[in-house]
């Protein structure tokens, strides 16, 4: 019998935004701290293919798990609405995620509508599962760029952590398919688990080094409850650095934007790049302009949210642009979450929404 927890309740509470002030849309809509609204992550599934073990245990998300009924999901015409008014409001990035988003059916269609949304940089994050099937199709569809989720390079190591035995060989299929149709370029990020995959490490830098994709390391996150994160897990990124730097030199390198997360460091022998995510160990709060739009329509102003905002009633009970709009304005504009910046024994029983509903 899978394990239960409160997803459901999380999933139906949310706060409402009374009557908001009408705010013209000027592109610059900025929160209580200055930080600006330019990123949105859009999550179109909250299944996934994979059970990973710090993201979707399979104790938890077993066969009988309550994933969201199809009616309750927004559809690609409220998506693409909502991307018109958050572009209009300054949003100048759209990644869709999960879940696993390239089970969302009909995905391409989605992403063309999205390309008619303004001069908007649009990017995908995928387990790769599915991604040599699909790749060339998603570059048709006018899909930008992929990032691909990839935890080691040792088979049974990867078949462990993803939960469902699926081999390593498949992804890095569904990497060079994408590279291939041009959906460059491509980010990888692994998830670092002390006492899981921090041997991976230098095999991963050394597989991808002079390859012409991003390799990004991430701190294991305190996303959710279902994860049993502990502190002791992290394998810090600062750790990461002095074990590639030992065989393979690096130097640091400006980031590409402000509110880039990753803080970029190159090969000395300019071979490429990598990326660092220090999410725990070196918060990067005072910089995000990121939102996050659940599945079932929710917006969330932080991946550690505790609530989100109901756009899909107000798409569904005849609300118009201008309504919608000064909604999502009233909401970025009392912004204040620092989540990592605060992070400490007390935040630890907060309740969280898990990642996989959220989109990472």
């Amino acid at each position: 019998m899978a394990r239960v927890i409160p997803l459901a309740d999380a999933r139906a509470a949310g706060p409402r935004v009374g009557a908001a002030p009408r705010v013209i849309p000027t592109g610059l809509l900025a929160d209580a701290r200055g930080r600006t609204l330019r990123d949105l992550r859009i999550s179109v599934t909250d299944r996934c293919n994979f059970r990973c073990v710090y993201c979707m245990p399979k104790d938890v998300f077993g066969r009988d798990y309550p994933f969201l009924p199809h009616s309750d999901l927004l559809t690609f015409e409220e998506i693409t609405r909502l991307a018109r008014l958050f572009e209009a409001h300054g949003v100048q990035k759209i990644r869709l995620t999960g879940g696993e988003p390239l089970l969302r059916k009909r995905l391409e269609r989605l992403i063309e509508m999205l390309k008619g949304v303004g001069e908007i940089d649009l990017t995908l994050t995928t387990n790769g599962a599915l991604l040599a099937h699909k790749a060339r199709e998603l570059k048709a569809a006018g899909l930008d760029r992929v990032t691909v989720s990839l935890d080691a390079l040792d088979d049974g190591i990867f078949r462990a952590m993803n939960d469902m035995d699926f081999p390593v060989a498949k992804v890095l299929q569904g990497i060079d398919a994408a590279a291939d149709a041009g959906l460059a370029p491509i980010k990888i990020n692994m998830v670092v688990k002390r006492g899981v995959n921090e041997q991976e490490i230098l095999p991963m830098a050394r597989r991808f080094k002079g390859s012409g994709h991003i390799l990004r390391f991430i701190e294991y996150m305190d996303v959710g409850h279902t994860n049993g994160w502990r502190m002791d897990d992290v394998v810090p990124s600062a750790e990461v650095l002095r074990t590639i730097g030992a065989e393979l030199p690096l130097e640091p390198i400006d980031a590409n934007y402000p509110g880039e997360v990753a803080e970029r460091w190159r090969y000395v022998d300019g071979t490429g790049e990598i990326g660092l995510i220090s999410s725990v160990t070196q918060a990067f709060c005072r910089d995000c302009t990121r939102a996050r739009l659940s599945t079932e329509g929710k917006l969330y102003t932080c991946l550690f949210a505790t609530q989100g905002f109901d756009f899909r009633a107000l798409l569904r009970d005849g609300s118009d642009d201008e309504r919608i709009s000064d909604y999502l304005a009233a909401i970025w504009l009392q912004r204040g979450d620092r989540y990592s910046e605060i992070r400490s024994e007390h935040t630890a029983t907060l309740p969280k929404i898990e990642m996989s509903y959220i989109g990472g």
